[in-house]
């Protein structure tokens, strides 16, 4: 029965494809004659995140999105143990390292400088958000879940997240921030030798500096788990829906942009607020364009190799 219907599935297949493509170029053409048709497209072309469930009950063949998507599975099933115990130390050593180095930041405050912390503080945070988006755009865009070591253990992550972006609203907190928590440890290192062996001048002459590279850490640190509320739509405590709702932190509704395929677009996710910029500067396809003249890479190739994976389905 499955071999007399392959013809016609191919047929329908082809046309399917075929008119896909047509309903994406109208929407977007909608989008940029009607900025209001912004939901539509994220509405036709990404996950439902507030109601996943709905993308479970496909035949196999046929789930675009989701936690039963073939290879969300498997890149799933790829989170090791060893994994699992980088983060947990990575988590501790952040956590006592910037404890240790608020002592000194406090001890050394002066309210001659109080008035520098509030530009310092909105400096961490472009800083943060900028290179939230390059790491998010590199990972995304270039290299391969097989690559040695960097493949299985950061690039898997993204690669899952595109094809069920809910699968982070089910990573507990060691799972969601062990890396960022490990980016800022070596850093941290360095603050901590500073303020335990250089002498009070070059401390208090490079304190402002320090006081900066402190909040930039904090906010590394915690980008993605605003990234993981922005993905939950349930159960949210208040005091976050309003971080959300007047963008200090990244909101829901912006970060769906990013999550349209094909995930080109907004990868900034401390607070989003250069996404727009960025867009607009069209920054992510110049840097694109530059990578694929000199190495001849295809931007996402990896990342829709894996979005195309599907159940093995077999007839009788």
């Amino acid at each position: 029965m499955c071999l007399s219907s392959v013809n016609s599935s191919c047929s329908s297949s082809c046309l399917s494809t075929t008119t896909s493509v047509t309903e994406e170029f109208n929407l977007n053409e909608m989008m940029e004659e009607n900025p209001s048709s912004e939901d539509l497209l994220v509405a036709k072309n990404s996950m439902p995140e507030d109601d996943p469930n709905g993308n479970t009950l496909h035949d196999a063949r046929e789930i675009r999105w989701g936690p039963q998507h073939a290879g969300a599975k498997l890149l799933a099933s790829q989170y090791t143990k060893e994994k699992r115990i980088q983060e947990i130390i990575s988590i501790i050593l952040c956590v006592i390292l910037m404890i240790y180095n608020f002592v000194f930041i406090c001890l050394y405050f002066d309210m001659r400088n109080c008035y520098l912390f509030i530009p310092a503080a909105l400096l961490g945070i472009l800083t943060a958000d900028l290179a939230s988006g390059i790491v998010h755009w590199a990972a995304d865009t270039w290299g391969s879940v097989d690559m040695p070591f960097i493949g299985r253990n950061f690039l898997r992550p993204f690669r899952e997240h595109h094809i069920d972006p809910t699968s982070i609203t089910r990573h507990d907190f060691i799972e969601t921030n062990g890396d960022n928590f490990a980016v800022t440890v070596p850093y941290l290192i360095y603050m901590a030798y500073k303020f335990t062996y250089w002498n009070d001048n070059d401390l208090r002459r490079l304190y402002n500096f320090e006081v900066y590279m402190f909040l930039l850490a904090i906010f590394v640190s915690m980008t993605n788990q605003f990234h993981k509320w922005s993905h939950t739509y349930f159960g949210l405590p208040s005091h976050i829906v309003f971080l959300q709702r007047y963008h200090i932190i990244l909101p829901r509704k912006h970060h769906r942009l990013h999550h349209v395929v094909p995930h080109d677009t907004y990868f900034c996710i401390t607070t989003g607020w250069l996404n727009w910029p960025l867009e607009k500067l069209r920054f992510w396809p110049w840097l694109e364009s530059i990578v694929e003249k000199y190495t001849g890479a295809k931007p996402r190739s990896d990342d829709f190799a894996w979005a195309q994976k599907t159940e093995k389905i077999h007839c009788y």
